[in-house]
């Protein structure tokens, strides 16, 4: 595995990577799991929607309106950290023209990857949470399994 490999990619990774058992959570980066499910719910049914039909420029106009409110509606759910990626990866559509379908196709493509991306860190942020829980857990229960020292050193418990 290459050093790049190792590197977390987004603020999620890097929580589970730093220690998401250990105080950070999930609940750190996303304050509204529900609306950000919700948003990406609509998105991936946009995306199925833009596939499926072309779009005369009302609805390019309107489609592109929705995806600006989307990335907004997000940010609101999204720690800080992660509102600065989105708006990283995100670009604007120029206000002087309706973006084209393409535009749109790609726009919410990449919208819907990130998205999956965020889902995927949450998932490993879980599971490094999981582990580091079930890792105190066996340490917990290796110190109970010895014996307690006695006063008299004949090792019997009462």
């Amino acid at each position: 595995m290459s050093e790049q490999d190792e590197r977390p990619s987004s603020a999620l990774a890097a929580a589970a990577a730093s220690g998401a058992g250990e105080g950070a959570g999930t609940g750190d980066l996303v304050a509204s799991p529900g609306a950000v499910m919700r948003v990406a719910g609509m998105v991936g049914k946009l995306v199925e929607e833009v596939r499926a039909a072309p779009l005369d420029e009302a609805g390019r106009s309107r489609l592109a309106d929705i995806h600006e409110r989307s990335i907004r509606e997000l940010e609101q759910g999204l720690a800080p950290e992660l509102r600065e990626e989105l708006r990283r990866i995100t670009l604007p559509f120029s206000s002087d023209a309706t973006p084209s379908q393409a535009e749109l196709r790609i726009a919410q493509a990449q919208l819907l990857g990130w998205l999956e991306g965020l889902f995927h860190g949450i998932q490993s942020a879980v599971l490094a949470q999981q582990m580091a829980a079930r890792g105190q857990l066996e340490q917990m229960r290796q110190g109970r399994g010895r014996p307690a020292p006695t006063v008299d050193g004949s090792g019997q418990y009462l």
